[in-house]
């Protein structure tokens, strides 16, 4: 999935590239690009789309072999992971269990603690999965891992520079890298990577608010809030 910010400059690269087709496969009347078809050809946000994908999300619980039992800041972090496995994910989270480690018998033992821990944190019963992975080293105290599929928006990697941007001749258009540090810090801070892709649904009106309003008007008030000119806007001495 990607998202563009701009149907119309989408559309015009879609145009852009059936005409390069058009040249490189059965020749043009014409061999040469308009304006706005180089700069369509060029455009950061086709060079770096942003691109949303599922990826996992992950948070390992080291557990000792002598462990027995869960205490407060674990079943706290625990808690809170399954809390954003419901905001940022579907609510399905899955347990790895080690399995051949030297702390197998620890890792069954708080097993049941963590499923507790999670529904507390608003996981379903269903929705809680639990498999094993192997452990190569017998000795080893390997992790439980927790997991959910958590939706992401990424611009792939920056730091292309593959000609010389210093000289030279050529079309006006910007160089290979240009936007791409742009693209990555949006991707990067956008709380929910869905809202890329489609505008969130409108909260309902406050119906308390709106019967206030309505019983104004017919009283024929004002159905404004009141303001005094001037709030705010004191320059102190």
């Amino acid at each position: 999935m990607i998202f563009s910010k701009d149907v119309r400059v989408a559309t015009v690269s879609k145009s852009a590239l059936v005409v390069l087709g058009c040249l490189s496969i059965v020749g043009c009347e014409s061999q040469t690009q308009s304006p706005s078809q180089l700069l369509a050809t060029h455009d950061y946000r086709l060079r770096h789309p942003i691109v949303v994908t599922e990826e996992p999300e992950t948070l390992d619980l080291p557990i000792g072999r002598s462990t027995r039992s869960l205490f407060g800041p674990i079943e706290d972090t625990i808690t809170a992971f399954a809390a954003e496995s419901r905001r940022r994910g579907n609510g399905t989270v899955e347990i790895l269990v080690p399995s051949g480690g030297g702390n197998e018998a620890a890792v069954h033992a708080v097993t049941p603690d963590i499923r507790k821990a999670l529904v507390r944190g608003g996981v379903n019963r269903s929705h809680i999965s639990t498999r094993t992975y192997p452990v190569q080293d017998a000795s080893a105290d390997a992790p439980i891992r927790l997991s959910y599929a958590r939706m992401q928006a990424t611009a792939g990697s920056c730091g292309s520079w593959p000609k010389n941007i210093g000289g030279g001749f050529g079309p006006n258009t910007e160089y290979e890298n240009f936007g791409c540090a742009s693209q990555s810090n949006l991707a990067a801070i956008v709380e929910n990577p869905s809202d890329l892709l489609t505008p969130r649904a409108s909260t309902p009106a406050d119906q308390q608010r709106r019967a206030v309003v309505m019983e104004n008007y017919r009283k024929g008030d004002t159905t404004t809030s009141d303001y005094t000119e001037g709030v705010g806007a004191i320059v102190s001495e």
